[in-house]
Protein backbone atom coordinates (compact mmCIF):
# COMPACT_ATOMS: atom_id res chain seq x y z
CA UNK A 1 0.00 0.00 0.00
CA UNK A 2 2.78 2.49 0.92
CA UNK A 3 4.70 1.97 -2.31
CA UNK A 4 1.72 2.73 -4.56
CA UNK A 5 -0.20 5.37 -2.60
CA UNK A 6 1.96 6.56 0.28
CA UNK A 7 -0.80 5.44 2.63
CA UNK A 8 0.05 3.60 5.84
CA UNK A 9 -1.58 2.11 8.93
CA UNK A 10 -1.60 3.63 12.41
CA UNK A 11 -2.40 0.92 14.95
CA UNK A 12 -3.63 1.16 18.52
CA UNK A 13 -5.56 3.81 20.46
CA UNK A 14 -2.66 6.19 21.14
CA UNK A 15 -1.52 6.39 17.52
CA UNK A 16 -5.06 6.68 16.12
CA UNK A 17 -6.03 9.31 18.70
CA UNK A 18 -3.08 11.48 17.67
CA UNK A 19 -3.69 10.91 13.96
CA UNK A 20 -7.33 11.99 14.25
CA UNK A 21 -6.23 15.38 15.57
CA UNK A 22 -4.39 16.20 12.33
CA UNK A 23 -6.86 17.33 9.64
CA UNK A 24 -6.93 15.20 6.52
CA UNK A 25 -4.55 12.49 7.72
CA UNK A 26 -6.98 9.71 8.66
CA UNK A 27 -8.81 8.31 5.64
CA UNK A 28 -10.57 5.35 7.24
CA UNK A 29 -10.84 3.71 10.64
CA UNK A 30 -11.42 0.03 11.40
CA UNK A 31 -12.42 -0.45 15.03
CA UNK A 32 -14.34 -2.62 17.42
CA UNK A 33 -17.55 -1.32 19.02
CA UNK A 34 -15.52 -0.15 22.03
CA UNK A 35 -14.35 2.85 20.00
CA UNK A 36 -17.65 3.91 18.46
CA UNK A 37 -17.63 7.07 20.58
CA UNK A 38 -14.43 8.15 18.79
CA UNK A 39 -16.19 8.61 15.45
CA UNK A 40 -15.23 11.84 13.66
CA UNK A 41 -17.23 13.61 10.97
CA UNK A 42 -15.70 13.18 7.53
CA UNK A 43 -13.74 10.03 8.41
CA UNK A 44 -14.99 6.73 7.03
CA UNK A 45 -15.59 4.43 10.01
CA UNK A 46 -15.98 0.65 9.78
CA UNK A 47 -16.97 -1.31 12.86
CA UNK A 48 -15.27 -4.69 12.85
CA UNK A 49 -14.50 -7.66 15.07
CA UNK A 50 -11.22 -8.45 16.79
CA UNK A 51 -10.73 -11.39 14.41
CA UNK A 52 -11.23 -9.26 11.31
CA UNK A 53 -9.00 -6.57 12.73
CA UNK A 54 -6.22 -9.13 13.11
CA UNK A 55 -6.32 -9.61 9.34
CA UNK A 56 -5.96 -5.86 8.76
CA UNK A 57 -3.36 -4.95 11.36
CA UNK A 58 0.34 -5.72 11.21
CA UNK A 59 0.73 -6.21 14.96
CA UNK A 60 0.42 -9.76 16.30
CA UNK A 61 -2.06 -8.55 18.93
CA UNK A 62 -4.16 -5.62 17.62
CA UNK A 63 -5.49 -3.17 20.18
CA UNK A 64 -8.99 -2.79 18.78
CA UNK A 65 -8.47 0.10 16.37
CA UNK A 66 -6.51 0.75 13.16
CA UNK A 67 -6.50 3.84 10.94
CA UNK A 68 -5.63 4.02 7.26
CA UNK A 69 -3.72 7.26 6.89
CA UNK A 70 -2.41 9.50 4.14
CA UNK A 71 1.35 9.98 4.09
CA UNK A 72 2.64 12.53 6.58
CA UNK A 73 6.17 12.64 5.14
CA UNK A 74 7.41 16.02 3.97
CA UNK A 75 10.09 17.12 1.48
CA UNK A 76 13.22 18.80 2.77
CA UNK A 77 12.21 22.08 1.13
CA UNK A 78 9.25 22.47 3.51
CA UNK A 79 11.42 22.83 6.61
CA UNK A 80 11.19 26.37 7.95
CA UNK A 81 14.19 28.68 8.08
CA UNK A 82 13.88 29.13 11.85
CA UNK A 83 14.99 25.79 13.26
CA UNK A 84 16.47 25.20 16.70
CA UNK A 85 16.77 21.44 17.13
CA UNK A 86 16.69 18.74 14.45
CA UNK A 87 17.37 15.00 14.58
CA UNK A 88 18.93 13.50 11.45
CA UNK A 89 18.93 9.71 11.02
CA UNK A 90 21.60 8.69 8.51
CA UNK A 91 21.28 5.20 6.97
CA UNK A 92 19.27 3.96 9.97
CA UNK A 93 17.85 0.56 9.08
CA UNK A 94 15.99 -0.72 12.13
CA UNK A 95 12.31 0.36 12.18
CA UNK A 96 12.11 0.18 15.96
CA UNK A 97 15.06 2.54 16.31
CA UNK A 98 13.61 4.84 13.66
CA UNK A 99 10.31 5.11 15.48
CA UNK A 100 11.96 5.53 18.87
CA UNK A 101 14.09 8.33 17.44
CA UNK A 102 10.96 10.18 16.31
CA UNK A 103 9.45 9.71 19.77
CA UNK A 104 12.61 10.98 21.51
CA UNK A 105 12.80 14.00 19.19
CA UNK A 106 9.16 14.82 19.91
CA UNK A 107 9.68 14.51 23.67
CA UNK A 108 12.74 16.80 23.53
CA UNK A 109 10.79 19.44 21.61
CA UNK A 110 12.73 19.07 18.36
CA UNK A 111 11.49 20.95 15.30
CA UNK A 112 11.83 18.04 12.87
CA UNK A 113 13.27 14.61 12.16
CA UNK A 114 15.06 13.99 8.87
CA UNK A 115 15.69 10.49 7.52
CA UNK A 116 18.69 10.80 5.22
CA UNK A 117 20.46 8.32 2.97
CA UNK A 118 19.51 4.65 2.75
CA UNK A 119 17.10 4.60 5.67
CA UNK A 120 14.19 2.42 6.64
CA UNK A 121 10.78 3.75 5.65
CA UNK A 122 9.54 5.72 8.70
CA UNK A 123 6.00 4.64 7.74
CA UNK A 124 6.96 0.99 8.19
CA UNK A 125 4.35 -0.53 10.58
CA UNK A 126 6.92 -1.30 13.28
CA UNK A 127 8.40 2.19 13.01
CA UNK A 128 4.96 3.80 13.25
CA UNK A 129 4.12 1.76 16.35
CA UNK A 130 7.44 2.71 17.96
CA UNK A 131 6.64 6.42 17.61
CA UNK A 132 3.57 5.90 19.85
CA UNK A 133 1.78 8.76 18.10
CA UNK A 134 4.74 11.15 17.90
CA UNK A 135 4.80 10.70 14.13
CA UNK A 136 1.84 13.09 14.02
CA UNK A 137 3.40 15.77 16.21
CA UNK A 138 6.36 17.11 14.21
CA UNK A 139 7.59 17.25 10.60
CA UNK A 140 9.20 14.04 9.36
CA UNK A 141 11.31 14.40 6.22
CA UNK A 142 12.84 11.76 3.93
CA UNK A 143 15.76 12.78 1.69
CA UNK A 144 18.01 10.09 0.14
CA UNK A 145 20.91 12.46 -0.56
CA UNK A 146 22.83 13.08 2.66
CA UNK A 147 24.97 16.01 1.38
CA UNK A 148 21.76 17.78 0.32
CA UNK A 149 20.44 17.44 3.88
CA UNK A 150 23.63 18.73 5.47
CA UNK A 151 23.84 21.71 3.09
CA UNK A 152 20.18 22.62 3.61
CA UNK A 153 20.65 22.65 7.38
CA UNK A 154 23.93 24.55 7.17
CA UNK A 155 22.27 27.22 5.04
CA UNK A 156 19.79 27.72 7.87
CA UNK A 157 22.65 28.51 10.22
CA UNK A 158 22.43 25.21 12.08
CA UNK A 159 25.42 23.61 13.76
CA UNK A 160 25.91 19.98 12.69
CA UNK A 161 26.96 17.60 15.46
CA UNK A 162 27.65 13.94 14.68
CA UNK A 163 27.02 11.55 17.57
CA UNK A 164 30.00 9.21 17.30
CA UNK A 165 31.57 6.88 19.84
CA UNK A 166 35.02 7.87 18.58
CA UNK A 167 34.29 11.58 18.68
CA UNK A 168 37.00 13.99 19.79
CA UNK A 169 34.64 16.02 21.98
CA UNK A 170 32.61 14.83 24.94
CA UNK A 171 28.92 15.71 25.04
CA UNK A 172 29.50 17.32 28.44
CA UNK A 173 32.22 19.63 27.11
CA UNK A 174 29.95 21.38 24.62
CA UNK A 175 27.93 24.56 24.78
CA UNK A 176 24.64 23.52 23.19
CA UNK A 177 22.54 26.65 23.29
CA UNK A 178 22.78 27.44 19.56
CA UNK A 179 20.56 25.90 16.84
CA UNK A 180 21.73 22.32 16.36
CA UNK A 181 21.15 19.30 14.17
CA UNK A 182 22.25 16.00 15.67
CA UNK A 183 23.36 13.32 13.20
CA UNK A 184 22.82 9.69 14.22
CA UNK A 185 24.25 6.85 12.16
CA UNK A 186 23.60 3.27 11.20
CA UNK A 187 23.18 0.89 14.15
CA UNK A 188 26.01 -1.46 13.09
CA UNK A 189 28.38 0.72 11.08
CA UNK A 190 27.88 4.25 12.31
CA UNK A 191 28.36 7.06 9.80
CA UNK A 192 30.63 7.11 6.79
CA UNK A 193 33.82 9.16 6.81
CA UNK A 194 32.24 11.60 4.34
CA UNK A 195 29.30 12.27 6.64
CA UNK A 196 31.54 12.67 9.69
CA UNK A 197 33.73 15.11 7.79
CA UNK A 198 30.64 17.08 6.82
CA UNK A 199 29.73 17.64 10.46
CA UNK A 200 31.05 20.58 12.44
CA UNK A 201 32.07 18.32 15.31
CA UNK A 202 32.10 14.64 16.25
CA UNK A 203 30.68 14.15 19.72
CA UNK A 204 30.98 11.16 22.04
CA UNK A 205 28.65 10.33 24.92
CA UNK A 206 30.80 9.37 27.92
CA UNK A 207 30.35 5.81 29.17
CA UNK A 208 30.90 5.74 32.92
CA UNK A 209 30.01 2.11 33.51
CA UNK A 210 30.96 -1.13 31.77
CA UNK A 211 28.50 -0.98 28.87
CA UNK A 212 30.15 -1.23 25.45
CA UNK A 213 27.93 1.51 24.03
CA UNK A 214 24.40 2.94 23.95
CA UNK A 215 21.88 1.89 21.35
CA UNK A 216 20.85 4.45 18.77
CA UNK A 217 17.54 5.48 20.32
CA UNK A 218 19.06 5.93 23.79
CA UNK A 219 22.01 7.91 22.44
CA UNK A 220 19.61 10.12 20.49
CA UNK A 221 17.53 10.81 23.58
CA UNK A 222 20.61 11.79 25.61
CA UNK A 223 21.93 14.16 22.92
CA UNK A 224 18.58 15.75 22.10
CA UNK A 225 17.74 16.35 25.74
CA UNK A 226 21.17 17.88 26.36
CA UNK A 227 20.47 20.39 23.59
CA UNK A 228 16.90 20.97 24.75
CA UNK A 229 18.08 21.74 28.29
CA UNK A 230 20.68 24.22 27.05
CA UNK A 231 18.39 25.92 24.54
CA UNK A 232 15.59 26.31 27.07
CA UNK A 233 17.84 27.59 29.83
CA UNK A 234 16.99 24.82 32.26
CA UNK A 235 19.45 25.04 35.19
CA UNK A 236 21.66 22.13 36.07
Amino acid sequence: MRAQTGEFLAEGPQAVREALVVPGVVLEVFATAKYDHWRVDGVLWSQTSEDDLADIADAVTPQGIVARCASVLQPLSTLPADLHLVAVAVDVRDPGNAGSLVRAADAAGADAVVFAGDTVDPLNPKAVRATVGSLFHLPVVVEPDVPTVLEALRQRGIRLLAADGGGERSLFQLELGSPTAWLFGNEAHGMSADVLEGADERVAIPIFGRAESLNLATAAAVCLYASARAQRGVPR
